[in-house]
């Protein structure tokens, strides 16, 4: 091992190839999964903030908001059975008209309408104001600011910013039941509710219970006709989130696989080029796997030096894009797991050339230099 370091430290040249594909590689891994964090973040961030161990829907809504409707007197018999803390919870897909812009200049809204708060979103602000989430000040927009949301353009007061709640790609505004149900109301009269009735139920059970306990519980109290599924059951639900994960953990695999490909080559090479060198330490004694755990240092430092410029470069193209433009979130879990990956497939890559190492036989190598 001490001749792969000084041979990494003499002659850094030699594996300046390696490093290069294997930093693009590892760019282009780092941001894919950027690229997937900040979909999935787009289109799920409003679920995922929400505090609760269960969201009730109709059955018949197939876990949809939108379709889901939760009559009266269904909070009342859930906690009949259990101790737990009920909310109302729906929301609209609505465009909204910026100020100061032209009339068909409209932006993309999710208005919800809650009872108790989700993470990072304070209580509701009162009738006619909402929480917006902080992605609509790329438009321009400030607190105070008047939004005419949907057909029938109902004003909507920004009372101040929350962060990464967005639903479905649109950036969510965050306001008390009575406004939400009037905005429904009045810009989707097909789907209007009467006072009372809520598109889904949120339930915080007992600290006592686990999630699963509360969520058969709530099945045996409502019976047929409700569904009850957990925060990140509820995320998955969301339409196109899974089939965004399995296309892109894909994509990442290939790549993946990519690399392994790159590292097994250029260190299959590098044992070929190194045969005599090998026999001449396997003839003064040194074993197969001495020789393979130089290999090993070499590909994994190698590895690790493309990742850092990868992380270097994927960083500063996080900080260049302008907000808003592409859905990329960084985040030190993706980085920290796409460098664990590589670093995997460096040592699997490595394990191509095990075989080649083992089989040169000192006596022939050195005869056939001679």
């Amino acid at each position: 091992m001490k001749t792969a370091w000084l041979e990494l430290r003499r002659h850094p040249s030699r594996f300046s190839a390696a490093t290069a594909i294997l930093t693009l590689i590892a760019i282009l891994l780092m941001f894919l999964g950027g690229l997937l964090d900040g979909l999935i973040k787009n289109a799920t961030g409003a679920v995922s903030a929400i505090d609760a161990d269960a969201i009730i829907f109709s059955e018949s809504a197939h876990s949809s908001f939108l379709r889901s409707r939760i009559e009266p007197g269904t909070s009342t018999a859930i906690e009949d059975h259990l101790d737990s803390q009920v909310g109302g919870l729906g929301v609209v897909l609505l465009g909204a008209r910026i100020p100061h812009r032209g009339t068909r200049d409209l932006t993309s809204v999710a208005v919800w309408g809650y009872e108790i708060s989700p993470t990072g979103v304070p209580k509701p602000a009162g009738p006619g104001k909402a929480w917006a989430d902080r992605s609509l000040k790329t438009n321009g927009l400030e607190i105070g600011d008047e939004l005419l949301v949907g057909p029938e353009r109902t004003p909507l007061t920004i009372a101040g910013w929350v962060d990464n709640t967005s639903y479905n790609g649109q950036a969510s505004l965050w306001t008390d039941i009575g406004t939400w149900r009037g905005i429904l109301n009045k810009n989707r009269p097909d789907a209007a509710l009467a006072n009372g009735v809520f598109q889904a139920l949120t339930v915080s059970g007992p600290d006592s219970l686990t999630e699963r306990e509360i969520l058969n519980t709530l099945t045996k109290a409502l019976g047929e006709g409700y569904t009850a599924l957990t925060v990140s059951e509820t995320r998955d639900a969301i339409p196109g989130v899974t089939e965004q994960q399995a296309t892109f953990n894909q994509i990442l695999g290939v790549t993946l696989v990519i690399a392994l490909l790159v590292i097994a080559l250029f260190f299959a090479l590098v044992t070929v080029e190194r045969t005599g060198l090998y026999a001449v330490f396997k003839a003064v004694g040194a074993r197969s796997r001495y020789i393979f755990a130089g290999l090993i240092v070499q590909a994994t430092l190698v590895t690790a030096i493309a990742a850092t410029l990868a992380t270097v470069t994927v960083l500063v193209l996080d900080a260049s894009i302008p907000a808003g433009s592409i859905p990329l979130f960084i985040s030190p879990q993706r980085i920290v797991s796409s460098t664990a990956s590589l670093l995997f497939a460096a040592v699997v890559g490595c394990t191509f050339s095990l075989r080649r190492v083992l089989r040169i036989d000192p006596a022939t190598a050195l005869g056939d230099s001679l």
